[in-house]
């Protein structure tokens, strides 16, 4: 912020520096003629004879020859050439009545005062007569100039002038003394408490202009006199949107530490705040609920600040966007914290720079909030132009994002990655696939068999990571992968790089038992190359020595012994000691001490597997937005965030006195309230309420020309009542917009024709009203109200999505309007058509990754997806699964089947049939499924069943899009007196349809999923179930699968489609008595394996 003070002139002075430097620039391209002879050619001659010229210009007694003289200085400053020399020339200017000459040479001594302290000192009685200047810009430069003399001497000068020029009529030069102040207390740290008054003083102040500065030079002097803030904290709040943007970075950080001290934690469990609430904004009977129900009540001034930062979350300044989202993290609840997430998805088309800091705060957000940036998963894609260190910033991101919905979109990404020509980016892209296999174990065979695969890349780079993360996850379950170990033992002679051999060895020795004839020949070939290996791989070498001699000493004996003679006289001191360390330790002898008894138990004690966590785990310690957090280290001066108080402080110190009469103080409130209920009709279609609308605006208008016409002292006052009366008023006009809300539903289900017709006269009203709520909020009398107004609009884009899915979840044939009108309603800056979120819960097939390669790959599968024809089921089981028990559903008893065949409600459901009874002795009326119940999926209801009779039962039909997932649907089931909460959990088998292709497809097909998009196990058959008509039948009962045609008796193939994405899902079971090898290609990889396992179970018993 200094550098900034002492810069803040050419933003005034802006006609005068941008002419000097054009000046200076038109002059240095100048011929050399101006110097003499063939001596101008030279660098320091002409250089020399430049600055003599400029020093004559300077004497001369004419004022345009100094003026144009400075403006050639200014300019070699600009261009950062070095003008000291010209110092005595340029100081003795300084009392010029010239005010264009004189503010030049203001900037010149801003610049040089501190280097030539003592020149600059002879003039000291000269800034002291330019603070008295009429001419503010030549107090303001004055000033500067004065503080930029850093000698201890002039201390009570330079505190004089700046106790002048905080109470100077002029904003600019009160923002001046504000930078004072830090220079000063740089200097002279014992004049603080004097300081301290100074700053007192201007935060009172009501100018946006100084706001900025003055908060600045109290994080630099007195950061912890929270007592300050208190009266000045509601100014500040409803000054926020009008200060400079840099002065909104320095304000929005103050309020976030003040925060932290004032109010109460809204994350209490005791707060009832639902994070995974659909429920829309007008939604008054719910939220009227949560109120009563909750015993957190936000405090008043807590809400004003999250409201008005809110719209600064448009800022074109990413340093203010960035400064609003780490406000929003660490004081809004949990449920409000979605806000941000546009705003920094917004951020990532600014420069790597501006992406590298965004990326670092969005890595630690994703690890607590994966839900905030899932639905944008997409725009962290790496790209092919993306930096290293960008690219493996959206590595991590992604991999904190990766669920088991998810992961098979995830994992085709990382397959791509891993290709990559960078290899600081592959070998992370491997440690990526590492952690994903660790968190989510429906995947962790899948990512073990591709990083397998990996084992025969070309690349070393790439092999060493996969030994590396292999490795790691061997020791979950090293018994299930003693042939992973048995192949990269093979693996070993071509591997160079030296952590990869350590790996392996390591892998060797701790589980030498699995591999016991694999181990001594190992360590056979490691004694041989011992001396030429790296250290690391010696060590291990020398461990695997002293386990294998522990397990199989007959064979090992004579190799240990060597190996470690080998390395008792090694170079390395850290290889000797282990030598003779474990010598002691194994060969037991009369030296040897208590601990040889305990050698098997201290070298073969189990290891607890290592945990993969991400990088950023731990940087949520330090505030969001600043250099510690960046740098995930402490910063000099970073200032801690405070724990949220047990207990609010009292709320009354903030409490401003009004001294104007209530009369003038209320007459904007009145426009206030008017302009909020103008407001209100841009969400009517109603012509009743348009009608309200511009009666409404006519008088707010005249009443909003008033209050902008008043005096700016009246204003401010009238400021402070209203920012406390916001949250009253504003509690009324939400009552009055929910019970409109009502009556527009059902005009909207009476008159759908009308609303294309309306739709015209809303857009007028609503330009109105926006216009003038914007003029009115340039007035600070009217800074709370257009913040809540502004709070209401961006509160309905940001939760449009959810209120578009379950608008049509509930009513099909009314989302076309509702969609339509949503989209027609604000452009902001954050409605950006490629930020459209993704559905959490449906990883679909159809996303694809940026690479060429993905979207070639995806070009040549969509045509024959589109073209494979559903054939009907196989087998169709006839169990029925209960829904609702007849006891808890008070005499109403459900029970639903899976029919196997397409659904004729959405060709993305899963088909059901419901066998509805009553066993009660009484009617059962208006059984329904509710409206509001279901969750994340789309379900078709059936239609209500008017009356049931006793004993007497019923069947419908219905449809539920699962999204390829067995997440189950949860919805309620209702009678005319009660509500039932019902789920119904799908097996993966049902999520298929069986199609029908021929076996060179079927070939053709499976040949492009491989890899990690490959799931195969090797099981043991009973003998009654090898016959083909057996594996037929036991696999489609377990699966809705189609069977296809084979050539061979030994291999039975199988292939289906998804219901929901339509992705290919391809079996094959080729039997070699008694051995069976089941096969499953898919892109849903979590699918695949609970496939897989479903299957091992159903061949491996006996019985039908």
């Amino acid at each position: 912020m200094l550098g900034m003070s002492a810069n803040s002139v050419s933003y005034n002075d802006q006609g005068s520096v941008e002419s000097g430097v054009d000046a200076a620039q038109e002059n240095s391209s100048i011929p050399a003629s101006i110097s003499a002879g063939g001596a101008a050619f030279s660098l320091f001659s002409a250089d020399y004879k430049k600055n003599d010229d400029l020093k004559e210009m300077l004497e001369s007694n004419k004022e345009s020859l100094k003026l144009e003289a400075m403006k050639r200085i200014v300019g070699l400053i600009a261009k950062g050439k070095n003008a000291s020399e010209l110092f005595p020339a340029v100081v003795k200017n300084v009392a010029s009545k010239n005010i264009e000459l004189k503010k030049l040479v203001y900037v010149y001594l801003v610049r040089y005062a501190e280097e030539q302290q003592d020149l600059a000192l002879l003039s000291i009685s000269t800034f002291q007569r330019a603070l008295k200047d009429p001419n503010q810009l030549i107090r303001a430069s004055a000033l500067r100039v004065l503080s930029s003399i850093r000698v201890p001497i002039i201390v009570p000068i330079m505190m004089l002038a700046i106790k002048e020029a905080s109470a100077d009529l002029s904003p600019y030069v009160r923002k001046t003394a504000a930078h004072a102040i830090q220079k000063l207390y740089s200097l002279d740290p014992d004049q603080k408490e004097h300081l301290i008054e100074v700053i007192e003083k201007l935060l009172k102040d009501k100018s946006t202009l100084v706001a900025g500065s003055v908060v600045m030079a109290f994080e630099e002097v007195c950061p912890d006199r929270i007592d300050l803030i208190h009266k000045n904290y509601r100014k500040l709040c409803n000054l926020l949107v009008d200060v400079e943007e840099w002065g909104q970075v320095v304000i929005i950080h103050m309020l976030t530490r003040y925060a932290r001290t004032q109010f109460v934690s809204p994350w209490r469990e005791d707060a009832v705040f639902d994070e995974n609430s659909e429920k829309t904004f007008y939604d008054s009977e719910e939220e009227r609920r949560v109120d009563q129900s909750k015993p957190y009540i936000m405090d008043p001034d807590h809400r004003l600040l999250l409201r008005n930062t809110k719209p600064l979350l448009q800022s074109r300044n990413t340093a203010v966007v960035m400064a609003v989202s780490q406000l929003y993290w660490h004081l809004a609840p949990k449920h409000e914290l979605c806000v941000i997430t546009k705003s920094l998805v917004r951020l990532l088309r600014s420069h790597r720079e501006v992406q590298y800091i965004v990326l670092q705060n969005i890595a630690t957000m994703s690890i607590q909030r994966k839900g905030m940036f899932e639905p944008f998963m997409k725009s962290f894609y790496v790209r092919s132009t993306d930096a290293t260190h960008i690219k493996t910033l959206k590595l991590e991101i992604l991999t904190n994002l990766a669920n088991e919905a998810n992961i098979s979109t995830i994992l085709r990404e990382f397959q791509t990655y891993v290709k990559s020509q960078d290899k600081p980016f592959a070998a992370a892209t491997i440690q990526a696939i590492g952690r994903c296999a660790t968190n989510i174990s429906e995947v962790t065979d899948t990512c073990l068999s591709g990083l397998v695969l990996l084992l025969s890349n070309r690349d070393e780079t790439v092999v060493a990571e996969s030994v590396v993360v292999i490795k790691k996850l061997l020791q979950t379950q090293p018994s299930q992968h003693s042939d992973i170990i048995k192949h990269m033992a093979k693996l070993f002679d071509n591997i160079t790089v030296s952590m990869a051999r350590a790996s392996i060895l390591w892998l060797m020795g701790e589980y030498c038992e699995h591999v016991p004839k694999i181990a001594p020949d190992v360590l056979r070939k490691m004694a041989k190359t011992f001396t030429s290996e790296e250290d690391i791989v010696k060590l291990q070498t020398v461990n695997l020595a002293a386990k294998l001699y522990l397990t199989n000493s007959k064979q090992t004996k004579l190799l240990t012994q060597y190996i470690l003679n080998l390395g008792k006289y090694d170079q390395n001191y850290d290889i000797r000691d282990r030598t003779r360390f474990v010598r002691q330790l194994i060969v037991p002898n009369e030296k040897s001490g208590a601990l040889s008894k305990y050698a098997r138990r201290i070298l073969m004690a189990p290891k607890p597997a290592p945990v993969l966590q991400s990088a950023f785990k731990d940087r949520d310690r330090f505030q969001l937005g600043t250099l510690s957090h960046t740098l995930n280290s402490q910063a000099n001066g970073y200032l801690e965030l405070s724990d949220w108080p047990a207990v609010a402080p009292d709320q009354s110190v903030r409490n401003v006195e009004v001294v104007e009469p209530v009369k003038e103080a209320g007459t904007p409130a009145l426009g206030k309230s008017k302009t909020r209920k103008s407001d209100e009709k841009f969400y009517s279609d109603s012509e009743e309420e348009e009608e309200e609308g511009s009666s409404s605006e006519d008088s707010s208008s005249s009443e909003e020309s008033e209050s902008e016409s008043e005096s700016e002292e009246n204003s401010d006052d009238s400021n402070k009542s209203s920012s406390s009366q916001s949250e009253k008023s504003s509690s009324e006009s939400d009552s009055e917009k929910k019970k409109k809300t009502l009556k527009n539903k059902k005009l909207q289900q009476q008159k759908p024709d009308s609303k294309d017709r309306k739709q015209k006269n809303v857009n007028a009203v609503k330009g109105e009203s926006r216009s003038k709520s914007v003029s009115a909020s340039e007035s600070s009398s009217s800074e709370s109200s257009s913040e809540s107004g502004s709070e209401l609009d961006s509160d309905s884009d940001s939760d449009s999505g959810t209120d578009q899915k379950k608008n049509t979840r509930s009513k099909p044939v009314q989302s076309k309007p509702v969609t339509k009108q949503t989209e027609k309603k604000e452009v902001s800056l954050l409605d950006l058509d490629d930020f459209s979120p993704v559905t959490v819960t449906t990883p679909k097939s159809s996303i694809l990754s940026p690479s060429l390669l993905s979207d070639l790959q995806g070009l040549s599968i969509s045509p024959t997806a589109s073209a494979l024809q559903a054939s009907s089921p196989v087998f169709v089981p006839e169990i029925s699964h209960e829904l609702l028990h007849r006891m808890t559903g008070k005499g109403l008893s459900a029970q639903y089947r899976f029919t196997r065949q397409p659904c004729i409600y959405g060709n993305s459901m899963v088909s059901l049939q419901l066998t509805l009874s009553n066993s009660s002795d009484q009617a059962l009326e208006n059984i329904h499924i509710s409206e509001k119940s279901s969750t994340g999926q789309n379900i078709h209801r059936f239609n209500a069943i008017e009356r049931l009779e006793p004993q007497a039962s019923v069947t419908v039909s219905m449809g539920v899009d699962f999204n390829d997932s067995t997440q189950a649907a949860n919805f309620q089931l209702c009678t005319k007196e009660d509500e039932f909460s019902v789920s119904i959990q799908p097996a993966v088998g049902e999520l298929l349809l069986p199609i029908m292709m021929s076996e060179a497809d079927f070939t053709k097909e499976q040949g492009k999923l491989v890899g990690m998009n490959e799931s195969s196990a090797t099981i043991t058959m009973t003998p009654e179930n090898i016959s083909s008509q057996s594996v037929n039948r036991k696999v489609v009962s377990v699966a809705n699968l189609g069977v296809i045609p084979s050539s061979q008796e030994n291999i039975h193939r199988f292939a289906s489609k998804t219901v929901s994405s339509g992705c290919l899902v391809l079996v094959s079971v080729a039997l070699n008595d008694p051995d069976a090898v089941i096969t499953i290609n898919t892109e849903k990889t979590v699918m695949g394996s609970m496939l897989l396992r479903q299957f091992k179970t159903a061949l491996t018993n006996s019985g039908p």
